[in-house]
C-alpha cells in the first residue's frame, strides 16, 4: 500500500503544481487558457470542432475556473 500511496501523493502534488503555475499566468488549468478543447479526429469520425471548456465556461481565465469549481 505504501507504493500506491506514494504514487497518489506524487500525482496530487503534480496537479497542485500545475494549478499554481496556471494561477500565476491567470489561465484555466483545464484548457491551458484557450477556452476550448479540441478532441482528436478518429478514423470513423472526422469532427475537429472545438468545444467550450466546462471548467471556465470558455473564458480561459483562472478566476472563472475558481468561481465555477467553488460551487461544485
Amino acid at each position: 500500500m505504501g507504493l500506491l500511496n506514494a504514487y497518489q501523493d506524487w500525482k496530487d502534488s503534480r496537479y497542485q503544481k500545475h494549478v499554481s503555475n496556471m494561477k500565476e499566468q491567470d489561465k484555466c488549468p483545464d484548457c491551458f487558457g484557450r477556452g476550448y478543447h479540441i478532441f482528436p479526429a478518429t478514423e470513423f469520425v472526422y469532427n475537429v470542432t472545438p468545444y467550450d471548456c466546462q471548467g471556465c465556461n470558455g473564458t480561459g481565465t483562472f478566476e472563472q475556473w475558481t468561481n465555477l469549481n467553488e460551487t461544485t
